[in-house]
């Protein structure tokens, strides 16, 4: 009998002890590395500049001269002169803000862009945004950039 109790004895005190946890797994090892940061000195040249709609048509090309200082950098349209950029980065982008200047695709209107971009694959892509000074429903036309650097 006395083998009985202290075998329920036993089987109670195991039955009444925590479990165990299996380790908690480590997030940070499963997460992905963050995009490196922009880098304006990575940057830094010649790029063929080209800005297509949300449906891939080409709208404009231009030469994008960036330069290791943010404040350099312009934007050349055919047969145009250099339009300043206003560069600021954060993180892995770089936010780009043109002041008004005259459209390339709409004759005598006024327009304002601002773009983000990042550094993939060699190229320098991301987005746009051309607000034109019209009263009209299209005054907004968002964009698709990509910019290669010249050879």
């Amino acid at each position: 009998m006395r083998h009985v109790t202290l075998a329920v004895a036993g089987l109670f005190v195991l039955a009444c002890a925590k479990q165990e946890q299996a380790p908690a797994m480590d997030t940070a090892a499963a997460a992905p590395p963050p995009p490196a940061a922009f880098s304006v000195a990575e940057a830094a040249g010649t790029w063929n500049y080209v800005a297509k709609s949300q449906s891939d048509s080409v709208l404009v090309t231009a030469e994008l001269n960036a330069t290791a200082d943010p404040a350099g950098w312009t934007l050349v349209f055919p047969g145009r002169p250099a339009l300043p950029m206003t560069v600021t980065v954060s993180g892995d982008s770089a936010m780009t803000k043109m002041a008004p200047y005259k459209s390339v695709l709409r004759k005598g209107v006024m327009v304002t862009t601002d773009g983000v971009l990042r550094m993939s694959g060699g190229k320098l892509v991301g987005t746009g945004v051309a607000h034109y000074s019209v009263k009209t429903a299209d005054s907004v036309l968002h964009l698709v950039i990509e910019a290669t650097r010249k050879q």
